[in-house]
């Protein structure tokens, strides 16, 4: 059998990293930058107010009560016209300009106005209340580096800074292909040894789940033609593409047979279960993920081995899902077989602490007991665990 560690390193190995392109700001959510990205401006690009309230001379409100004359109001948008002076201030609004001759803010709060006067009843320090320029981002800083993975907020700094675009490792287009005759995908009543086409949705909704771009490719006919067609065509307009069936050493299938013929494949047994059998390689460079046909194990195997991959195409330094250590909240037993066994299972959290239970039953074949995992219980060969040993889990959501 083929390690788990050789055949993932195999794989990451052969997954280069997309060209960087200039991408929407809008539209980055989840992908990484590929150069740093330096402040044009600062934020914010002008002294403004943190509260509604007078802006005035902390001076002026030294012994409080103090009555002052308003000169002017200064609404958010809008700048100021009149210097404040001795006894004066401006009633300002959230994120309006600070007027020239004011050093604070008085919260409306704190304050009585009648007509033109204003009447404050605390003293304040100079400055408070008041966001300086570049309070957050001073102009010709280093905002973010390249390598980051851009969240909301790195969007909205972004969008604060002017930038409609960005350089980033875009998303993948990977297709995702069916084939086989015994498959039905149009719902229609199942003859005699036909089967539901279920892992292809699937492996298109994981696709998207990790801000990846899905291109459903159809289910294909039994033959040899049309699956080459389909391959050759996928290959030359998708960055990657993944089948799944027909991929254990004595299958004959006519995927795994047009496949020997025109791509650089590796045929894998690997020392795991589910999803022992992977085949990985190139179509012109393009690599092709052909995972298991049973639903968990095409699961499983994408999240093993066809997520990583994709992940580092899109310039993850880090591809892999996250590994905790949890405690076993029951017995979760196997028989030694040379394996690692990766358990479907459910992981919750209480006081501090992560449990895993058994999320169902682990056949290959039980989709409806992945659906309800949320996390991979990693057993290495041996015996299992008892109720409160120490595991690692790989979360999946």
């Amino acid at each position: 059998m083929f390690p788990y560690q050789d055949a993932l390193s195999y794989v990451l190995q052969h997954c280069r990293q997309l060209k960087p392109a200039l991408t929407p700001v809008a539209k980055a959510r989840g992908l990484v930058l590929a150069q740093d990205v330096v402040a044009l401006e600062a934020i914010p690009p002008f002294a403004n107010t943190a509260m509604d309230g007078f802006a005035l001379r902390a001076n002026d409100v030294r012994e409080p009560p103090a009555t002052l004359r308003i000169i002017e109001t200064i609404a958010a948008g809008h700048s100021p016209t009149m210097l404040v002076g001795e006894g004066e201030a401006s009633r300002i609004m959230t994120g309006a300009p600070v007027p020239e001759g004011a050093n604070a803010i008085v919260m409306v709060e704190q304050t009585e106005a009648d007509g033109d006067e204003v009447t404050v009843n605390i003293s304040v320090p100079v400055g408070n209340h008041i966001r300086p320029i570049g309070d957050d981002v001073l102009k010709g800083e280093l905002v973010f580096e390249a390598g980051t993975i851009l969240t909301p907020g790195h969007l909205g700094v972004l969008s604060s800074l002017g930038l409609l675009e960005v350089i980033v490792f875009p998303r993948p287009r990977v297709g995702v292909i069916s084939t086989g005759d015994e498959l039905v995908a149009d719902g229609s009543a199942l003859k005699a040894g036909q089967i539901r086409d279920s892992n292809r949705c699937a492996l298109l909704a994981l696709l998207e789940e990790n801000d990846m771009s899905p291109v459903d490719l159809g289910l294909l006919p039994d033959n040899e033609d049309a699956i080459e067609k389909g391959l050759v065509e996928g290959a030359a307009t998708c960055d990657a593409l993944i089948t799944s069936g027909g991929v254990s050493m004595g299958d004959f299938d006519y995927v795994k047979s047009v496949l020997q013929r025109i791509a650089d494949m590796r045929w894998m047994q690997i020392d795991i279960k589910p999803a022992k059998p992977l085949a990985f390689g190139l179509i012109a460079g393009t690599p092709i993920f052909g995972l298991p046909g049973n639903p968990v194990s095409s699961m499983v195997s994408f999240e093993l081995f066809a997520r990583p991959g994709l992940r580092a195409m899109m310039g993850r330094a880090n591809p892999l899902r996250k590994r905790v250590v949890a405690t076993a909240a029951e017995s979760l037993g196997r028989r030694p077989d040379g394996k690692t066994h990766f358990v479907k299972a459910i992981v919750d959290y209480a006081d501090g602490k992560v449990f895993v239970r058994s999320g169902g039953g682990q056949g290959s074949h039980m989709l409806a007991a992945m659906a309800r995992s949320n996390s991979l219980a990693i057993l290495p060969d041996g015996s299992g665990y008892s109720k409160g040993d120490s595991l690692e889990v790989l979360i999946l959501d």
